[in-house]
């Protein structure tokens, strides 16, 4: 099945998908795994590996499955392993709290969701949106220990602060593969700026749809205000003596500085050992596999050396179901890929043309909500963009990056079941994916509408 048909069975399948986790309670990984096999077997993928008449091989519906279940392990799965363990290490021996100190010390007690907010936004520059949460997580829960506040609405702030960085400011690869496509690459301060701007409304809304989810949604670790206080200053006395800020600091902010040097590197295009060694050290693995190390020093500092076996097996028995829901996810975005759904979209592309800088956000949105990721949605979307620039009159230096945004805005319009982000949010956030529906679905909602109103204001006024 192709062509409009399909994309009415796609749509009905999500449907169907939600509704058997919502309403009828079926695990996540058996309901994104029986829509995708159902969904690519409709959409043409073969019952098994076959030729076509060029001889080509075409792959069956369990080898398209195997795939994307391998390639999101393979791109996140050690990730997600080393963040939740540098996690571990940092709650155990008190580094959270000390963090959590030194944040409320900067902006101050009556402003928790801000501060965490911000914090995501200027981590994920570098960072991907996924590594960035799981790092900050203990930082987040730490905060709602210590302030009191809202721990759903902690967990939309901080999800949107990194997902906005994510998406606008280079050297992250979306926005950076985006202006290289659409000839913007060597205005790469101006897609950075203009990405910074930009991100100023998403994070408003998100920040003012945070504060009201926060009321009306209650997470599994949600804090009881009333006793928030006491409990916050018995659990700090438990400790003893919290560790420095520095060594606090250090299993976060030195992983994300060596990915920040990689990609300063690319850039840069610096050359020999000095590349070669930023390249290697910023590899989102290795650097976090230096956050582990630095983490595991803090245990010795805090002699609890003898805790790392179980301490590191207790950390795998939590993330094994967030990596197989998440892997699941990616089963999903192969299974559209393999699909004709992004050929029919890019096929039809001429009938959204008259709409202007509403084009490239409508398309990114649509790609986003059917494959998952944000990166892809961006780097296709712009590929599809790129020969259409003059048709639209938006070749020049402004308004390709202003496009660049616009795709950047489309790419984070939503956030949903096949999106490996909606479950690292959700999971760690300690919420059902009904509440995750309610709060990351609908706070990327909000972050990609607000921030495409900006857009299209200021490209009223920047040609």
């Amino acid at each position: 099945m192709t062509g409009v048909p399909y994309v009415i069975v796609f749509i009905l399948a999500i449907i169907v998908m939600i509704v058997m986790i919502s309403k009828f309670k079926i695990h996540p990984f058996l309901s994104i795994m029986l829509v995708s096999m159902v969904l690519g077997l409709i959409g043409g993928i073969p019952w098994v590996n076959t030729t076509d008449a060029d001889g080509n091989t075409i792959n069956g519906i369990a080898t398209v499955i195997g795939s994307g279940f391998s390639s999101t392990f393979t791109s996140i799965g050690i990730v997600i392993i080393f963040g939740a363990m540098i996690g571990t290490f940092l709650e155990v021996t008190g580094a959270a709290l000390k963090l959590a100190d030194i944040v409320v010390k900067i902006v101050g007690p009556k402003h928790p969701e801000l501060a965490i907010e911000l914090m995501g936004w200027v981590v994920s520059i570098p960072v991907f949106c996924d590594s960035g949460f799981v790092v900050l997580n203990p930082i987040r829960k730490a905060l709602v220990k210590k302030t009191g506040a809202s721990s759903v609405a902690m967990t939309v702030c901080l999800s949107a602060g990194l997902y906005a960085s994510h998406v606008f400011i280079p050297p992250t690869p979306g926005p950076i593969a985006a202006a290289s496509t659409l000839n913007v690459a060597d205005h790469l301060l101006l897609v950075m700026g203009l990405g910074a701007l930009v991100s100023i409304p998403a994070l408003a809304g998100s920040y003012v749809y945070a504060k009201y989810i926060g009321k009306n949604v209650t997470a599994d670790d949600e804090a009881n205000s009333g006793e928030i206080v006491q409990s916050y200053e018995e659990l700090v006395a438990s400790y003893g003596r919290l560790p420095g800020g520095f060594m606090s600091l250090a299993p976060i902010i030195v992983p994300i500085i060596l990915m920040a040097l990689s990609n300063i590197s690319s850039i840069l295009k610096w050359q020999g050992a000095l590349s070669t060694a930023c390249t290697f050290l910023g590899t989102p693995i290795v650097a976090l596999a230096v956050g582990v190390i630095l983490g595991i020093i803090l245990l010795v500092q805090a002699g609890m050396a003898d805790k790392l076996y179980d301490l590191t097996n207790d950390t795998l028995k939590t993330v094994g179901p967030i990596l197989f829901v998440t892997a699941a996810g990616g089963v999903l975005g192969k299974v559209i890929s393999s699909t004709s759904l992004v050929a029919f979209i890019t096929d039809n592309a001429a009938s959204l043309q008259t709409i202007g800088i509403f084009f490239p956000f409508l398309l990114a949105a649509i790609l986003k909500t059917a494959q998952g990721s944000s990166t892809v949605a961006i780097t296709t979307t712009a590929g599809i963009m790129a020969p259409l620039m003059g048709a639209l009159g938006m070749d020049s230096v402004m308004m390709s990056a202003l496009c660049v945004m616009a795709i950047g805005a489309g790419a984070m319009t939503v956030s949903h079941a096949n999106d490996s982000y909606f479950w690292v949010v959700t999971n760690f956030g300690g919420m059902t994916p009904d509440q995750g529906y309610k709060t990351q679905t609908a706070a990327t909602l909000v972050e990609g509408i607000c921030s495409m109103i900006g857009i299209f204001v200021l490209s009223l006024f920047l040609h």
